[in-house]
This record gives structure tokens, C-alpha cells and sequence, in this order.
């Protein structure tokens, strides 16, 4: 209920910001404080929230040794499913270019925008050597105080390896992070909560300022990114499970219901017990299924990734900034370790996305454009998140030979059983139930 109504309030929001926008934009134009405020209030959770995930995610394992064959399995998946993601992201990103002649027109906003790109561009524009000398923190106070993500994921990287080698002297630290970590994730609810705010400020001021014809770019970011969405399953997951012998239509005939709640409410969280509940059900053994779901939503979050690739090349191209190839590699090998540094929790991509402009010296002016249909891109990569986590599970499963196909097959049996439950009575012979299960 809690979710539902902050996904309401939103669309309500994202409705008055337009109308506002279009018939009374001099006032809407100086809403846009609420969107700044929003994203102060995003920002200002950076630093905890990412150090404290990344470190329990890391460290919360113990022994890093004692992950065995299945951590390694797991991880190698992750880091080869999320590296394809990006690519992904990026190669839609260039080929669609949703972020080009985004700000139409010649208003004071606009100029403003433009002026903030070209100051942007003379800094974002560095060496190699620079990029990754830079992401090698001198001071966590400062990387903190900046928001530098690259930085505080390099001293978390290095602070959980020095606590799996200190082992039990370190768990008053460990248990301490994780209570930091819940306290953010309470704190970033409450954070949420002024989405509809920010949103409505966003919006108005955005309408007030170029007018609806703003509006067909928006359709323009959300068809690319549910197109690279499209791609990704079919072209990843899809494969991925007939490499595995898996049936991918009835893996997705048995997620149909977590995934329609993870796309309603935009909520891994809501998903997840359900989620893990049906795997098990799946064939996927509880041991397997109680590792690999958990630290997916840290190490596999490969809608969150998909997106934020495309969000970073969006938000440079809004701002007039030409990335390189060179450039956009180094943004993807600086993506495919800060998006793993949070949980799937309703708008974390935004913390991400903030941080990694910030790290290149963008400007994060597009987190305050996306921010007005941030719920329906959330919707998509949530549930592209729990689709992919359930593909791994079932394919750590079969690479250590444990999948229980016999389970499987009954579990997809009992669901079709339950789907033509109410249909039976319209059968004249019961014997077409029988033939309509085998065809299931």
C-alpha cells in the first residue's frame, strides 16, 4: 500500500507538473527549486548509503575464502551479464541519442543548460591517466564530502578486504555498517517521500520553460530504454537460458507474479520474498537461491546498469558534451563497479547516477530531467533486475549440476493446473485438460 500510494502521488505529480507547465509558466518556472531541493536531499545520501552497502555486500561473507566455487561462479556470471548490459546501454544510447536536441528553443532555461555544458565541457574532457589517477582517493572525508562514488568504492573495496583479514576483532565494525546501511535504507524511504515534490517541480519547471513539445523527447527516453530493455532479455537472458537447457518462457510463466508486482510498484523489495520463494519451487536448490538472490541485488542489478549507461550518455549529450569512445569505456568500467554498490531499493539508480556525473564532471542536470518519469523507467529496469536475478540463480544451479529438472517440471505442471482451474467446467470432456497440460 505504501508503495502503491507513493507511485500514485507521482503520477499525480508528473499530471500537474504538465498542466501547470502549459498554462501557467512563469509560475512553474520557479517550482524548480523543489526539483534542486529533491536532488540536494539525493545527493546528500551518497556517501553512507554506498559505503555501507558495498562494504557489508563485500565483507558480510566472512572469510572471502569460504565463498567456495559457488561465490566465484556467481560473481564471474554477474560481472560478464552486467559488462554485456552496459555495452548494451551504451550502444542504444549512441545509436538513438536520446539526450540530442533535448532542450528546444532559445529561453533563459535553455541558454542556462547549454552554458552549463560547455563550462562542463572543458572539464570533462580528460586523459586516461587522469580518469583513472583520480579514482584513487587521497582522503575518504573528502571523496565523501565531494560525492566522489569512484573513490568511496575503491576505500569500501579495500576497507572489506582488510575486515574479512581481521575476522572476528572486525564484527563489532561489520554489525555496526550493517545497522548504517538499514538506517539508510529507512532514510532513503523518507528521502522518497518528497519524490512527488521534486517531481512535480521538475516537470513544471521543464514545460514552464520549453513548452510540451519537451514531451515527445521524453517518449523518445522511455521507447529507447524499454527497446534496449527488449534487447537485453532477448538477446542475453533468453540465450542464456538455452545455453542452460532452461525453458525461458516457463521461467517467465512462474515469475509472473513477482514480476508484475516489481513492475507495479517499482520495488525490488516488494518481489523479492516471492520471488525466492517460487525459485526454490523452481528446482533451484534453497542454499543456491539463498546466495545468489541477495547478492544479485547488490552485484546484478543489470536493469539498474542498462539504464544508467544510457543515463550518463544522455546527460552528457542534453549538455552538449561529446564523449569519446575512449571516454564512455572509462565511464562503463567506472559503472560496472558503482552500480553495485546499491540495493534495489525505488529510485537508488538516481543516487547512482548522481554520483558517477558528478565523478566525470557532468553536470546533473539530466537526474533533474529524468527525475519527471523516473517511475515509469523504474518500473522497466526493476523488473529486468528480479528477471535477471532469477536467470542467475537457475544458472549457478546448472553449473554446479544441482537443478532438480524433475522439480521443475512439476512446479510448471501445478501452474498450468491452477491457471485452468476455473476453466474446467467449460470442458466438456476432462480429457482436454489433460491435453492442454501436456501442451503447457
Amino acid at each position: 500500500m505504501k508503495h502503491s500510494k507513493l507511485t500514485a502521488l507521482i503520477f499525480i505529480a508528473l499530471i500537474l507538473g504538465i498542466i501547470v507547465g502549459q498554462f501557467a509558466p512563469n509560475f512553474a518556472v520557479k517550482m524548480h527549486p523543489f526539483a534542486a531541493i529533491f536532488l540536494r536531499m539525493v545527493k546528500m545520501i551518497i556517501a553512507p548509503l554506498l559505503f555501507s552497502t558495498l562494504v557489508v555486500g563485500i565483507a558480510g561473507h566472512g572469510d572471502a575464502k569460504s565463498l567456495g566455487k559457488i561465490g566465484l561462479k556467481t560473481l564471474v556470471y554477474f560481472e560478464i551479464v552486467t559488462t554485456i548490459a552496459l555495452i548494451i546501454g551504451l550502444g542504444m544510447a549512441n545509436i538513438f541519442k536520446p539526450g540530442v536536441g533535448f532542450v528546444a528553443g532559445t529561453s533563459e532555461h535553455a541558454l542556462q543548460m547549454q552554458t552549463a555544458g560547455l563550462m562542463a565541457a572543458t572539464h570533462a574532457h580528460t586523459s586516461v591517466g587522469e580518469m583513472i589517477t583520480n579514482i584513487f582517493p587521497t582522503s575518504i572525508v573528502d571523496a565523501m564530502a565531494q560525492g566522489n562514488l569512484l573513490q568511496i568504492v575503491v576505500f569500501s573495496i579495500f576497507f572489506s578486504i582488510a575486515i574479512c583479514a581481521c575476522k572476528d576483532k572486525a564484527r563489532p565494525v561489520l554489525d555496526l555498517l550493517n545497522s548504517v546501511s538499514q538506517i539508510m535504507f529507512k532514510f532513503t524511504e523518507y528521502v522518497m517521500y518528497f519524490a512527488p515534490l521534486g517531481i512535480f517541480g521538475a516537470i513544471a519547471a521543464t514545460i514552464g520553460a520549453n513548452g510540451l513539445g519537451v514531451l515527445k523527447n521524453y517518449c523518445k527516453v522511455i521507447g529507447a530504454l524499454y527497446i534496449a530493455f527488449a534487447v537485453f532479455v532477448i538477446l542475453v537472458l533468453f540465450i542464456v537460458c538455452k545455453i542452460v537447457k532452461i525453458s525461458f518462457r516457463s521461467l517467465i510463466r512462474a515469475l509472473q507474479e513477482p514480476a508484475l508486482l516489481a513492475f507495479t510498484t517499482a520495488s525490488s523489495e516488494a518481489a523479492f520474498p516471492k520471488a525466492m520463494e517460487i525459485m526454490e519451487r523452481f528446482g533451484v536448490p534453497k542454499n543456491i537461491v539463498g546466495f545468489v538472490m541477495p547478492t544479485g541485488y547488490t552485484f546484478n542489478l543489470d536493469g539498474s546498469t542498462l539504464y544508467l549507461a544510457m543515463a550518463v550518455i544522455f546527460s552528457s549529450q542534453l549538455v552538449g558534451i561529446q564523449l569519446d569512445l575512449n571516454q564512455q569505456i572509462i565511464i562503463m568500467l567506472a559503472l560496472m563497479l558503482t552500480s553495485k554498490g546499491v540495493a534495489g531499493v525505488p529510485r537508488a539508480s538516481l543516487i547512482v547516477l548522481a554520483g558517477t556525473l558528478a565523478s566525470f564532471n557532468i553536470p546533473v542536470l539530466g537526474v533533474a530531467i529524468l527525475l519527471g518519469i523516473d517511475q515509469i523507467l523504474d518500473m522497466g529496469r526493476t523488473t529486468v533486475n528480479l528477471i535477471g536475478n532469477c536467470v542467475a540463480t537457475v544458472v549457478i544451479a546448472r553449473w554446479e549440476n544441482v537443478f532438480d529438472y524433475k522439480k521443475m517440471r512439476e512446479f510448471v505442471r501445478q501452474d498450468i493446473v491452477e491457471s485452468i482451474k476455473d476453466e474446467i467446467g467449460n470442458f466438456p470432456d476432462k480429457d482436454l485438460v489433460t491435453e492442454k497440460i501436456k501442451e503447457g
